[in-house]
C-alpha cells in the first residue's frame, strides 16, 4: 500500500518478472523457495491480475470461466472436471446467480463492477495458482463492493493455500483487516513491513500514535504522502525520517537476515501448471471469436451495415449502364470505386482487432498462449464473415450496375472482392500490431490505402507513372490487382455498341459492325485475359505476408 506514484505496480511487476513498456533496469534477486527462478516457471506458478477488467463483455460469466478453462488447462482434464472448478469458483464468489449474465458491453448493461473484479479474480484462479499477484483489485469501487471483492478472495485464499501479493490504495477500515501483512511504500521505499496487529505499535515506538477510531490505511497514507503537503521540504524531512527509522528498525533486520534456504517443495511447486495443447488452444479461441462476432453489434453489426450502404449508394449512382461505348468509362469507375473503398472501408476493423490484442496480450503475459494460436484464430475466424460481406455486396451491386451477366462473372467478381477485403483486413492486423494506438493506426492505414489508389494504374497508368512509386509500390499494390481482375472480367468477354454515328472510342476487329471489343478497352491499361491465375497468386503472397509480418510483430511485441 501506498500513495499514488510509491511504486505499488512497478514492484508487483518486477515481482512478477513483468517489465512492460517502461523496459525497467532492475537490479536484485526475486526468490521463490529460497531460489532464483525463470519467467516460464513462474508463469507456471503464478497469475496476474491486472487493474483493468481484460475481458471479452459479450461473454456470459459462466462462459469466461470456461474459456479461461479451455485456454490454460491440458488436455488430460476431462471436461467434467473443467466445469466442475467452474461452478466450484461461481460459487466460491458468489456468482453463481450471474452465470447467464454477460460482461458488458456499450449497448447492454451487464454484471455489477464489484461483481467483474471478482470474475476477473476467479478467471485468475482456474488452474489453481501457488501465487496471485492483483494490482489495484478495488479501483474504481465503492467501500462495500471492495470489501465483497478482498472477502471472497480471502475465502478462496484459506481454502487453497493461495499466496497472494496484491496492491491497493485507500481501502475502508474492514477491507484493510481483511489482509494479514503489509508493505507500505513511498517513493519507492519501504515505511513498514510486517503482520497487520503490529502496525499501531510500531508508529507509536516512532512518536507517531494513531488516533483513536481512525481508519488505519487512511493514517498511514497520510504519513506517506506528500502530493499536497503546503512545506514541501518539510514533507521530504518527515519520508526520509519514516525510511531511515525502518532501515534501522529491528523489524527490517529481522526480515534481512530471515534468507530461506533452499527447499524441498521446490520442484513440487515448480512446472503444477501445464499449457493447453495447441490445437485446444486455437480452436477455443475460435469458437469465443465466434461468440463475440455475432453477440457483439457494435464490433461486427455496424460494420456489417456500413458495407451494406455503400452497396446501395454504388449501386444506384452506377445504376442499370447500357452496353453501350458511353458506360465504358462509368464501368471502369465503378470498377474502381467497388474495389478501392471497399478496401479502404477495412479500416473499420480496427477497434474490434485492438480490443481482441490487448485481451491477447494479458492473456500471452500470464502464460495462456502465444502469437501463433492468436493469429491463427484471428485469421480464420475472419474468413467466413469477409465472404459473406463480399456476397451480400456483390449481389446488391453486380447486377444493378448491369455488369456481365453470366454466372462466372458474378463469381469471379465475388472472388475479387474477398481477396481484395482479405488483403485490406490483413494491412489492418499489419498496422495495428505495430502501432496499437487506435488513432494512429486509423490514420496510417488511411495513407497507405490512399498510397495504393494512387499507384494502382486507374489513376495514373503504370506506363507514365513515375519511377519510383512504380518500382517500389505499384508491383506490391494488392489494389492494382484486384482493379485488373475486375477489369479482365468485365471487359475480357464483352461486346459494346458504338453507338448513332457509329465513331467508336476504341478500335477493335468489330468496327465493322458498329461495334466495340472488350479487348480493346483492356489494350489500353496494358491488360490482357490469361493472367487471372497469376494474379490470384500474388494476391495470396501479399496477404500470406502481411499476415506474417503481422505474427511476428505480434510475437516480438510485448505490450
Amino acid at each position: 500500500m501506498g500513495p499514488s506514484g510509491s511504486g505499488k505496480t512497478t514492484l508487483l511487476n518486477v515481482l512478477a518478472h513483468r517489465n512492460p513498456g517502461a523496459k525497467l533496469n532492475v537490479a536484485g534477486s526475486v526468490y521463490v523457495n529460497g531460489s532464483t527462478i525463470s519467467d516460464t516457471d513462474l508463469q507456471s506458478i503464478s497469475s496476474y491480475v491486472e487493474q483493468d477488467d481484460a475481458l471479452i463483455g459479450s461473454l456470459t460469466v459462466r462462459e469466461t470461466l470456461d474459456f479461461a478453462a479451455r485456454l490454460s488447462l491440458p488436455s488430460t482434464i476431462p471436461g467434467h472436471e473443467r466445469r466442475r472448478r467452474v461452478d466450484q469458483l461461481l460459487f466460491a464468489f458468489g456468482l453463481q446467480n450471474q452465470a447467464p449474465t454477460i460482461f458488458s458491453t456499450p449497448i447492454r448493461k451487464g454484471i455489477s463492477g464489484g461483481q467483474k473484479r471478482r470474475l476477473s479474480i476467479a478467471s485468475q484462479l482456474i488452474t489453481a495458482p501457488k501465487i496471485l499477484f492483483l494490482d489495484e483489485p478495488t479501483s474504481g469501487l465503492d467501500s462495500k463492493a471492495s470489501y465483497e471483492v478482498i472477502k471472497y478472495l480471502k475465502s478462496i485464499v484459506r481454502k487453497q493455500r493461495l499466496i497472494v501479493i496484491a496492491s491497493i490504495h485507500q481501502p475502508s477500515s474492514l477491507t484493510f483487516d481483511l489482509f494479514d501483512n503489509l508493505l507500505l511504500l513511498s517513493a519507492g521505499l519501504t515505511c513498514y513491513n510486517g503482520p497487520l496487529p503490529a502496525i499501531k505499535p510500531y508508529f507509536e515506538r516512532r512518536g507517531l500514535p494513531m488516533p483513536l477510531y481512525t481508519n488505519p490505511a487512511e493514517f498511514l497514507l497520510d504519513l506517506t504522502s506528500s502530493d499536497f503537503s503546503q512545506d514541501e521540504a518539510d514533507a521530504q524531512r518527515r519520508l526520509e525520517k519514516l525510511h531511515s527509522a525502518w532501515r534501522e528498525s529491528s523489524e527490517a533486520h529481522a526480515i534481512s537476515a530471515f534468507v530461506a534456504g533452499p527447499s524441498s517443495e521446490k520442484d513440487v511447486l515448480i512446472g503444477n501448471k501445464s499449457r493447453a495443447p495447441f490445437l485446444n488452444v486455437t480452436l477455443a479461441l475460435l469458437h469465443r471469436s465466434f461468440i463475440k462476432s455475432y453477440r457483439d453489434v457494435v464490433a461486427y453489426g455496424i460494420r456489417f451495415a456500413m458495407y451494406i450502404g455503400l452497396a446501395v449508394m454504388m449501386g444506384t449512382v452506377w445504376q442499370r449502364l447500357p452496353s453501350t461505348q458511353s458506360s465504358i468509362g462509368p464501368f471502369t469507375n465503378a470498377i474502381f470505386f467497388g474495389s478501392a473503398f471497399m478496401s479502404f472501408m477495412a479500416v473499420a476493423y480496427v477497434p474490434a482487432f485492438l480490443e481482441d490484442r490487448a485481451t491477447f496480450i494479458k492473456e500471452r503475459a500470464n502464460g495462456l498462449y502465444g502469437a501463433a494460436p492468436f493469429m491463427i484464430a484471428n485469421f480464420l475466424i475472419g474468413l467466413p464473415y469477409l465472404f459473406l460481406i463480399s456476397l451480400v455486396f456483390s449481389l446488391i451491386t453486380y447486377f444493378l450496375n448491369n455488369f456481365r451477366p453470366t454466372a462466372g462473372a458474378f463469381f469471379t467478381w465475388v472472388m475479387w472482392l474477398f481477396l481484395d477485403l482479405l488483403a485490406g483486413e490483413s494491412l489492418v492486423v499489419l498496422m495495428s500490431s505495430i502501432f496499437p494506438i487506435s488513432v494512429v493506426a486509423l490514420a496510417l492505414i488511411a495513407f497507405a490505402n490512399g498510397l495504393w489508389m494512387s499507384v494502382g494504374g486507374f489513376l495514373v497508368s503504370p506506363e507514365i507513372l513515375n519511377p519510383f512509386w512504380k518500382y517500389v509500390f505499384h508491383y506490391i499494390d494488392y489494389q492494382a490487382y484486384v482493379f485488373r481482375g475486375m477489369m479482365v472480367n468485365e471487359f475480357g468477354y464483352r461486346v459494346y455498341d458504338c453507338g448513332k454515328g457509329c465513331h467508336c472510342m476504341y478500335q477493335s476487329a468489330l468496327a465493322s459492325q458498329c461495334k466495340i471489343d472488350g479487348q480493346a478497352v483492356l489494350e489500353e491499361y496494358g491488360y490482357r485475359t490469361g493472367d487471372t491465375g497469376n494474379w490470384v497468386g500474388i494476391m495470396l503472397a501479399i496477404i500470406l505476408v502481411y499476415r506474417l509480418m503481422g505474427w511476428a510483430v505480434t510475437h516480438l511485441r510485448k505490450t
